[in-house]
C-alpha cells in the first residue's frame, strides 16, 4: 500500500455541541471503518478544548475516497455539520511517498 491516500481533517463544535457532536462523528467512524478500502479512520479530540476534532485517515487508493465522499453517513453529516460546528471543516489531501 505505498500510495496510500491520507486525509487529515479538523473541525470545531458550536458552543454547547460538543456532545452532539461527539456523538455525530462516533456514528461516523463505525460506518466508515466498514467501507471497502478504508484503512484506518481515527477520530481525534484535542486535550485541551473538548469541541477541537481531528479526522485521520487512510485510504487504499483515491477511488475508495471517492466512494466515501459520496456515502450516506457523510451525506447525513453535510445535513446536519451546519448546525453543529462553527465553519465549515477544513480536511487536507495528502499521497503517501513513503
Amino acid at each position: 500500500m505505498k500510495h496510500l491516500i491520507t486525509v487529515v481533517a479538523e473541525m470545531k463544535a458550536k458552543p454547547g455541541k460538543e456532545e452532539v457532536l461527539l456523538k455525530v462523528l462516533l456514528e461516523m467512524v463505525e460506518h466508515t471503518r466498514k467501507e471497502a478500502g478504508c484503512v484506518q479512520y481515527d477520530l481525534h479530540v484535542s486535550p485541551k478544548d473538548a469541541g477541537q476534532f481531528l479526522f485521520y485517515e487512510n485510504w487504499e487508493s483515491e477511488e475508495h475516497l471517492a466512494k466515501h465522499a459520496a456515502s450516506e453517513h457523510l451525506k447525513k453529516f453535510g445535513e446536519v455539520r451546519g448546525d453543529l460546528l462553527e465553519a465549515a471543516p477544513r480536511v487536507d489531501t495528502f499521497r503517501r511517498v513513503i
